[in-house]
């Protein structure tokens, strides 16, 4: 048997015989993990505010390197 075949075999068998030992039940989608979600959107509210104070700076900047202001 080549090797190449017998590669293909055993990942057809442990795909067939594993499973995800780290999630026991899939998740309920009628009660979210409110702590999951306001850190999501707690994390993208603060990006958001970085990238405007940045750009914010950048124009300045900008502005000031050439006389516009």
């Amino acid at each position: 048997m080549p090797v190449g075949r017998l590669f293909l075999k055993t990942s057809a068998v442990s795909k067939m015989f594993s499973r995800n030992s780290f999630i026991a039940s899939k998740p309920d989608p009628s009660k979210p993990n409110m702590l999951r979600v306001g850190l999501a959107f707690g994390s993208t509210a603060v990006l958001w505010a970085l990238l405007f104070k940045q750009h914010r700076t950048d124009v300045h900047e900008y502005k000031t390197r050439n006389g516009l202001e």
